[in-house]
């Protein structure tokens, strides 16, 4: 990056301007120069220009000047008051860093109405810095680049541009004030869904008569003595071997949570159901609402509760159900609702039962079955080729099982007796196919029931598959948000962690669904990678005085991310205020310390 100086002529009077320009190489092997900065407080000395003043922020009196800027080869005029010569000599360019994706993931926070809120729940006391910024710190860190609070107070901060977004200094940041700030945000949880709520109904007609309810678990790393919560259960991450927790989401189609919570990690999914609907009946009144489970969630007792108290519900109901029900479905002809997507149904005592059969989704367990099934016979013909001993067989067979999952049930097995040699006789194995047949045959159906007895089947199909919005939430905040594992060991730590996780998804949910209006076709993921090429830049100009002139500065975003912006109706801030240093031993201090 280099300094330009341009000079324009206008009204009889020579103009300069002040920009950094950079060097970049294009396709072809062209080089092309692009404006980076524009420097344009630094005034010419013609009296319009040097008339044009900054409120600059001096270190050295702690307090904001207005200042008339001067480069050092034009001579200041005599009538000129507060000015300041500078030597554009010796600038220099510093700490550059994101900030873009900051701003963006900033203002999604402001649209939420989110530093009103924490504001008002998280009054300020007599803290340097307000809880609202450092919260806002916390959970834009876990939007952009997910890790422990240490390595935010450590690196990231200093990193990013959120001092200059947060107008604050490193302060925000210390570690002690980053896990203060987590011990104050779990309490006002419910608060926060019923403001979301309404938020998310304002900027998007969004509606929650569909609820998408489901379970995940999120384990932890070494020992968790000190948790109450923290148990060994059944783990979805397949960690048997951790401690875990449970949690519970609902969301609408569109993705928006409405609510979660977090249980202990051996709680079992049908014991879940029940007091979140009583939360939700609470909380938002007894609305026509439609809640859509997978099956193992709510049990019989759950689903007569809902009736009882004419809760609808869509839930996914197992294979096994079928066989109940069998000649019925037999007597009965398939109904066309989607390309390749056929139902049948039966109405049994006050529920409507839906068989549904689509050809993608038995081509795909197929395919699956196929796979695994192609792998266990592989390792099965090893095995036999190597004959190891019955003990060695045997482990292996249990290793292979494991992997093959319910293709096993598909290979019968001959083994040799206890204390027999291990041999081709002895050992042979072969596939089923009758049985293989017989399953290929049901694969793609899926029973589903409901008490919305007179509902279009083609609604239901619809709205049970919707359910992947909430297995697409579950993906974002474990990988995306870096939810997983957790390595707090005090429950309210524990919790708000996953709250901060939570406030993070509520932003990229809320960019996904801004993006679908105005941009649809990109993702969050891609639109706040786009924007970290905005950077952040503090360019340093030495004064005539012996101080030093320091100006954050923003890059020019590239054409395309001008037009994105336009598209998103969001515009870039102002520029943030320059300052003045204090002397020199405070100057020094301030740049080791990289602000």
């Amino acid at each position: 990056m280099f300094l330009r100086s341009t000079g324009r002529k206008k009204d009889g009077k020579e103009h300069r301007y002040f920009s950094v320009v950079e060097s970049q190489r294009v396709s072809g092997g062209k080089i092309v120069q692009r404006t980076v900065l524009y420097l344009d407080e630094i005034s010419d000395a013609q009296q319009a220009a040097w008339r044009k003043t900054l409120d600059v922020f001096d270190e050295s009196q702690q307090g904001y000047r207005t200042l008339s800027l001067f480069a050092e080869d034009r001579t200041i005029p005599e009538d000129a008051i507060d000015s300041l010569q500078v030597r554009l000599s010796g600038l220099e360019l510093r700490r550059p860093r994101p900030f873009g994706n900051c701003w963006l993931a900033s203002e999604v926070w402001r649209q939420l109405g989110l530093t009103e809120f924490w504001q008002q729940h998280l009054p300020a006391g007599r803290e340097a810095v307000s809880w609202e910024k450092v919260l806002q710190l916390l959970v834009v860190n876990r939007l952009l680049e997910p890790g422990s609070e240490f390595r935010l107070h450590r690196h990231w901060f200093v990193e990013s541009a959120m001092d200059a977004l947060l107008a604050t200094d490193f302060a925000v940041a210390e570690k002690d004030r980053l896990y203060r700030c987590l011990d104050r945000i779990v309490p006002h949880k419910q608060e926060l869904f019923v403001w979301l709520r309404q938020k998310w109904a304002e900027l998007f007609q969004a509606d929650f008569e569909v609820l998408l309810y489901d379970l995940t678990s999120t384990y932890f790393e070494g020992d968790m003595e000190e948790s109450e919560k923290a148990k060994r259960g059944y783990s979805r991450d397949s960690r048997p071997d951790c401690a875990q927790v449970v949690i519970a989401l609902i969301v609408t189609p569109d993705g928006f949570p409405l609510a979660y919570e977090v249980m202990d990690g051996n709680t079992s999914e049908q014991k879940t159901l029940k007091p979140f609907l009583q939360q939700i009946e609470q909380t938002y009144g007894q609305a026509k609402r439609v809640w859509v489970m997978d099956r193992g969630i709510p049990s019989e007792a759950t689903l007569a509760y809902m009736r009882e108290r004419q809760i609808s519900y869509l839930v996914g109901t197992p294979k096994g159900r079928i066989n109940q029900h069998e000649k019925k479905w037999l007597n009965l002809g398939w109904q066309q609702v989607r390309d390749s997507v056929q139902v049948k149904l039966h109405e049994h005592d006050q529920e409507l039962y839906v068989l549904a059969r689509s050809d993608g989704r038995q081509a795909k367990e197929i395919a699956i079955r196929r796979k695994r099934l192609v792998r266990l016979l592989r390792k099965l013909r090893a095995m036999r080729r190597s004959l190891p001993s019955r003990d060695q067989l045997l482990l292996r067979i249990g290793a292979a099982k494991k992997e093959a999952g319910r293709a096993f049930g598909f290979v019968t097995l001959t083994l040799p007796a206890a204390g027999a040699a291990v041999t081709r006789e002895t050992f042979r194995f072969h596939t089923d196919k009758a049985k293989l047949r017989q399953a290929e045959q049901r694969d793609g159906h899926y029973l589903l029931r409901s008490n919305l007895t007179a509902e279009d089947p083609a609604v239901l199909w619809t709205r049970y598959i919707q359910l992947t919005q909430i297995e697409a939430a579950f993906r974002t905040l474990k990988t995306d948000l870096g939810l997983r594992p957790i390595y707090h060991r005090l429950d309210r730590r524990i919790e708000a962690h996953i709250f901060v996780a939570f406030l993070a998804y509520c932003l990229q949910v809320t960019l996904k669904n801004k993006l679908q209006i105005h941009a649809p076709g990109l993702t969050p993921t891609a639109v706040l990678e786009k924007l970290a090429t905005i950077q952040m830049i503090d360019v340093w100009i030495p004064t005539c005085d012996g101080r030093w002139l320091v100006l954050p500065r923003y890059t020019q975003p590239a054409k395309d991310l001008q037009v994105l912006m336009e598209k998103l109706q969001m515009a870039l801030p102002a520029q943030p205020p320059p300052r003045i240093t204090a002397p020199a031993t405070t100057t020094a201090r301030s740049a080791s310390a990289g602000l």
